[in-house]
């Protein structure tokens, strides 16, 4: 059979019984066979020598020795949590033997990277298997990538209307049939005649989809290939439509196997009949026990799907590549050793792992005892997955097994900015340069949540615990529990919990639960102030003023400011910069939320002298901001940097 026309979018036990069973196989794959397409992007290219080469070869070599085990489709991922990631997926026809699905495959997975070399995604079609690959995603009812092919052989004039009629009659019904498939496979086939004149007047056709897409998903996607087909191929005698998760395929005679049962031959004696009873129950025997380790296997896969799809929904096909199971984490962790646990919070424990693979990580358990954290635990992952900055903790993925649920974060070796700030010997290692670098970094990563990331993100609590600091003492803001999402163009929301902690809420938020971008600058700005002082914002620091925000601006105002510099840094810091960072400090809290400026015009503060930046007037009235705060923590007088949630739940509103 010639195609053309291609319309194309852009973007075992024992061998030798294998061997006597592959004689009543009836469709063998040649091994020379030539793909049917392959899609080939040019704006996809790796570098030869990157790790991601290493892991697309793992990927493939896992992908062959997975063919001859699966039930014709299996996907699996390398480098799960770099940028090196690589994911990829086979799908056989479902009609085809699991001999011809391993041969196909097999010769799939050398010829994709030899028709399309040093690529970050590919996909390549045979007529009885696919394999595809990324490092990224491929959306599942986009006709892109993909491919519509048809033959040379038109259907006459005369039958055309009729023909048409019967062919998306037909496949309608298919595309029915495979989406609402609840066995295994999204697989179906049928044929129906058409009225005419033609010799041929007989269509057969077929759909598939991959297993792993919901209905309603698997619907989508062959309508929308089926929906190339006019363009391409109106009035073709055969022709298919080729998607990344589905495809479609016509022709007026039938290219699919079918199963039928013959009787035997009256001449047949006995002695054959005996052998055909022996060798049947043989295959049926083989065939319950794999079918009993099948059965296992899937509803063991099935189970963890549900768990998925019951915490995340319609979210939970995006988050697939982030799983770690439950087994992984616990060697990394040595069983959660209590060597290993490196901290505490009122959703459970973090431990310190080591993966397979060398990488340090954090995990995040969730207490069972916790009553809280299961809503949290959702909103972090779903946030923080689609966030990306140099000044964010990276969420490598997560774990969501046997009633447990962990967070899987890169590790951070030199602990929080608050051991190393309030700690005098501590602090004296934290050099004006250090500190500088701090507090531009913070900048950058709330500027990014506030305005360049896909979603505009509200943090709520920012303060020094929540800010880790890596080998090279720069900033990664941490723990989105308490984040929240908010429309791009919405000032503000209102909340009637409230939840932050005592001495860095912004007074609106304390007092009426109303919290914006203006809320996080409020904490920003007793951050600084932190930094520059070396001094929690606590009352008991001070003795004639509240806290430090009275402090701070006293000395400003007595045009003393360099006397809340933490003593240890006032002989080696640059007090110009020094001075705009109090000046940035005050003015990030004051009172009215209007009066503060912007995490934009912060950055341009910074970049600024002394003389181009606005003067602070006098920030929120210290009696006032105690008392409202006090109340918010159930009348705690600490000092101390209370939470009153570890973590919290957010609104999902893109840009």
């Amino acid at each position: 059979m010639f195609w053309r026309n291609m319309f194309l979018s852009t973007t075992t036990n024992h061998v030798t019984f294998l061997l006597f069973l592959s004689l009543f196989v009836n469709e063998p794959f040649c091994s020379s066979a030539a793909p049917v397409y392959n899609y080939c992007p040019t704006n996809a290219t790796y570098n030869s020598t990157a790790t991601f080469e290493n892991n697309l070869k793992y990927l493939l070599q896992s992908l062959v020795s997975n063919a001859s085990e699966s039930d014709g489709s299996y996907s699996t991922f390398m480098g799960l949590g770099s940028v090196n990631v690589a994911s990829g997926s086979l799908l056989c026809r479902g009609d085809v033997s699991l001999a011809t699905c391993n041969d196909c495959i097999t010769t799939a997975a050398t010829e994709i990277t030899q028709l399309c070399p040093n690529k970050t995604e590919s996909i390549i079609w045979y007529d009885e298997c696919m394999i595809r690959f990324t490092n990224t995603y491929f959306n599942p009812t986009s006709i892109e990538p993909g491919a519509s092919l048809s033959n040379d052989e038109n259907i006459s004039a005369s039958d055309l209307v009729s023909f048409n009629s019967t062919l998306f009659g037909l496949l309608g019904d298919l595309v029915e049939e495979t989406a609402s498939s609840n066995s295994a496979r999204k697989f179906a086939t049928g044929d129906r005649e058409f009225a005419g004149s033609s010799p041929q007047r007989r269509v057969y056709a077929l759909t598939e989809c991959d297993p792993e897409l919901t209905n309603s998903v698997c619907e989508e996607c062959l309508q929308n290939a089926i929906s190339t087909l006019p363009s391409c191929c109106e009035g073709k005698q055969g022709a298919r439509a080729l998607l990344a998760l589905c495809n479609v395929r016509y022709e007026l005679f039938q290219f699919y196997n079918e199963s039928t049962t013959s009787a035997p031959s009256s001449g047949n004696n006995n002695y054959v009949i005996r052998v055909i009873l022996i060798v049947a129950l043989v295959i049926v025997s083989i065939v319950l026990l794999c079918g009993v380790c099948y059965f296992i296997f899937k509803r063991s896969k099935r189970r963890y799907n549900t768990l998925l799809r019951e915490n995340f929904g319609e979210e939970s096909s995006t988050l697939e590549s982030l799983q770690f199971d439950l087994a992984t984490v616990e060697v990394a962790t040595k069983k959660f050793s209590h060597e290993n646990r490196i901290g505490e919070g009122g959703f459970g424990d973090v431990y310190k792992g080591i993966l397979p693979d060398g990488r340090q990580i954090a995990v995040k358990k969730l207490s069972h005892s916790s009553g809280q954290g299961a809503a949290e635990f959702k909103n972090e992952i779903l946030l923080i997955a689609k966030l990306q900055h140099k000044n964010l903790v990276t969420l490598l993925g997560f774990c969501l097994e046997a009633e447990e649920k962990m967070l899987i974060y890169e590790f951070v070796p030199n602990k929080s900015l608050d051991y190393l700030l309030f700690e005098p010997y501590k602090s004296n290692h934290m050099n004006w340069s250090d500190r500088y670098r701090i507090i531009q970094g913070i900048t950058q990563g709330i500027l990014y949540l506030h305005e360049h990331s896909r979603l505009k993100v509200i943090h709520r609590d920012l303060k020094p615990s929540n800010i880790l600091l890596d080998n090279d003492m720069n900033p990664k803001i941490s723990d989105f529990g308490l984040a929240r999402m908010v429309a791009v163009d919405q000032y503000q929301r209102e909340t009637k919990r409230i939840v932050g902690t005592y001495g860095y809420m912004s007074p609106e938020y304390a007092m009426h639960g109303q919290f914006s971008e203006k809320s996080d600058v409020f904490s920003f700005g007793v951050i600084i102030l932190e930094i520059v002082s070396a001094k929690k914002n606590a009352r008991e620091v001070f003795q004639d003023d509240d806290d430090l925000l009275s402090y701070a601006w006293d000395q400003w105002r007595d045009r003393t400011p360099l006397n809340i510099l933490d003593k240890n840094i006032k002989e080696s810091c640059n007090q110009s910069e020094v001075i705009k960072c109090i000046q940035i400090g005050l003015l990030c809290v004051q009172e009215k939320p209007q009066d503060r400026p912007t995490m934009t015009q912060v950055v341009s503060y910074l970049g600024s002298s002394l003389s181009e930046l606005p003067f602070p007037e006098k920030p929120i009235n210290s009696n006032q901001s105690g008392l409202v705060q006090r109340m918010v923590v159930g009348g705690s007088s600490s000092g101390s940097t209370k939470s009153i949630n570890e973590m919290s739940v957010s609104i999902f509103i893109p840009r």
